[in-house]
């Protein structure tokens, strides 16, 4: 009975905005348009730090960037719900994925977008096999990031 409800509640997620949910830890968005490249092994995101006071308003910037093809095939964003990876309660987290990130063109490219919506502080990129592998800056790890820009 639970897997039922969980799937009935999933679609209702899209329309909240991430500070109103507490069910899960993350939102969703993916392209809709464009032909960005499949997710390889490779793969990595750029780690957006915001202030939760602005996470729903940064969130629909790069949602619908996201959505649109503009940025990668996949973006995330963390929830209201308490996250013990998270490094501060204070701050959310918006992850912006790439396919490859030793295609330092591409990786870029997604950087100035993001420049483009208004996160135009230094942010960190992590490759996937670092957060598979369990590194976490609040478990202590240092040197993580592939880019910082």
């Amino acid at each position: 009975m639970k897997s039922r409800q969980k799937k009935a509640e999933r679609p209702l997620l899209v329309y909240l905005n991430p500070s109103q949910v507490t069910s899960a830890y993350w939102l969703f968005a993916e392209c809709k348009f464009g032909n960005y490249p499949e997710h390889t092994e490779r793969g990595g995101k750029w780690l957006i730090f915001v202030p939760v006071a602005l996470i729903d308003e940064v969130w629909a910037k790069i949602k619908f960037a996201t959505e649109e093809g503009k940025l990668g095939k996949t973006a995330k964003v963390s929830t209201a719900r308490p996250n013990p990876n998270s490094p501060s309660p204070d701050k959310s987290v918006i992850c912006v994925y790439t396919y490859d990130s030793t295609d330092q063109e591409d990786v870029w490219r997604v950087r100035q977008v993001l420049r483009d919506l208004d996160v135009t502080w230094k942010i960190p990129y992590k490759t996937d096999e670092d957060t598979h592998c369990g590194r976490y800056k609040n478990r202590g790890d240092k040197r993580i990031s592939k880019y910082y820009g």
